[in-house]
């Protein structure tokens, strides 16, 4: 060990400093002896896990500073988790290589974090974390996209039974039960998360008007969702239609409605009041005591034209940080997610609630590759509409859980901290 020496005010060393030195050197050399003698008699200090913050930012930080959501695509070649032949609960729309998609090279690529590493699915490190507990993806196809991809990823492990017919008989709305985990997985359907009904008198159409009551959430799934341990939230393609919005049940403007006695506004603004009136609902219910994620928005990859005008998605490998940049429509709809986020986990602290970020969006623009195009349905059906929204099981859709996994994981080593801490306290 060096021992400084001691300098006078003017910084210099003299011969009347002689004695001082030999002072604070033996005084030194004492306490050199005290130390570990103290250090003996202390009781051990409990280790704590790594320190993972995600705070109030719009990523999720993990030791060291890694961004899980903010990476590129790697080349990955030993494939999927799991094929069209192994999970049982694909759906059509999304089950690409049973209906003739010709390459599988969409199926190759793994996301790989700036500075460290995202790790493999683990299906069974997965349903232990939730053991006991309950999942509830709120929202429209996309959310119900992820939970699909779930549902095969645990397959690799064990089915869950269908508990649906003891809720409801609406196919929209599922629930499953893991029974050896005793773990409920539950899908609700919520495309605007608020309120909403058709407004055309003729009824539904794809591209119908709509009536948004933005200050009113969807009681379809609030009124179900007190008890759930996760949620998670999303919405964003059915945004982009005609709407009208309402607040304090009164016309407050709407989005490409030409109506000539109608303000009209972006489709941002009814896209903002949906999450803050779904997340003061959550704040707001008496018993909730879960954790919500906020998954962002997934974007779709039209080219060639609208979805509605011919356009297609026939890319087959992932673009690269400089030949796509996350911008336009797609920031817009991401910045008011987050800004949304921001705001509900101050809310949510004052009630212990904890509002997180399942920040998908950074990953998915770079893959215009992972979406079915024609390939979600019979070849034999007569479908002319190519479908770059949903995404592909197996596909780049899987990367969603496993970073829901890791977060799943972040929680456990925050709780375990904390109890820790009020231990040592």
């Amino acid at each position: 060990m060096r021992v400084p020496a001691t300098e006078p005010p003017n910084g210099k060393n003299t011969p009347h400093s002689t004695p001082q030195k030999v002072i604070h050197l033996s005084l030194t050399l004492i306490l050199l002896t005290l130390i570990p003698l103290c250090l003996i008699n202390r009781s051990p200090t409990p280790v704590q896990s790594p320190k993972i913050h995600t705070g109030g930012s719009a990523s999720l930080a993990i030791k060291k500073k890694c961004d899980l959501f903010s990476g590129r695509w790697v080349p990955y070649p030993n494939g999927p988790y799991y094929t069209n032949a192994t999970c049982r609960e694909i759906i059509p729309q999304q089950n690409c290589i049973k209906f003739g998609r010709p390459d599988t090279e969409f199926l190759k690529w793994r996301w790989k974090p700036d500075g460290c590493e995202l790790p493999r699915f683990d299906p069974v490190q997965f349903l232990e974390l939730v053991r006991g507990k309950s999942i509830g993806f709120v929202g429209d196809s996309v959310g119900r996209n992820q939970m699909q991809s779930l549902l095969c990823l645990l397959a690799n492990v064990t089915y869950p039974v269908d508990i649906s017919y003891k809720y409801t008989s609406d196919t929209n709305f599922k629930r499953w039960f893991y029974t050896d985990y005793k773990f409920t997985l539950a899908t609700f359907w919520a495309p605007f998360l608020v309120k909403a009904k058709d407004a055309d008198p003729k009824g539904h159409s794809l591209n119908n008007l709509v009536n948004l009551y933005l200050d009113t959430v969807d009681e379809a799934w609030a009124a179900q969702i007190e008890n759930f341990d996760y949620v998670i939230i999303s919405a964003g393609q059915w945004f982009f239609r005609p709407q009208i919005f309402y607040e304090n049940g009164q016309v407050v403007g709407c989005h490409q409605c030409n109506e000539k006695n109608i303000t009209e506004v972006t489709k941002f603004y009814g896209y903002r009041k949906a999450f803050r009136t779904s997340f003061r609902t959550l704040q707001n219910l008496k018993n909730y005591k879960g954790q919500t994620f906020l998954r962002t928005f997934s974007p779709a990859h039209f080219e060639n034209g609208a979805w509605n005008e011919g356009g297609n998605c026939v890319r087959t490998r992932p673009f690269t940080k400089q030949e796509m940049k996350l911008d336009d429509y797609n920031l817009e709809f991401y910045l008011t997610q987050v800004e949304e986020l921001r705001a509900a986990e101050r809310e949510g602290r004052k009630r212990g609630l904890e509002f997180r970020l399942l920040d998908v969006t950074e990953a998915m623009v770079l893959r215009p590759d992972g979406h079915p195009n024609h390939y979600g349905h019979s070849p034999h059906k007569n479908v002319t509409i190519a479908d770059c929204v949903h995404w592909c099981t197996p596909g780049p859709i899987d990367t969603w859980n496993e970073f829901l996994l890791q977060m799943l994981k972040m929680e456990g080593e925050r709780s375990f901290d904390g109890t820790l801490q009020q231990k040592a306290g």
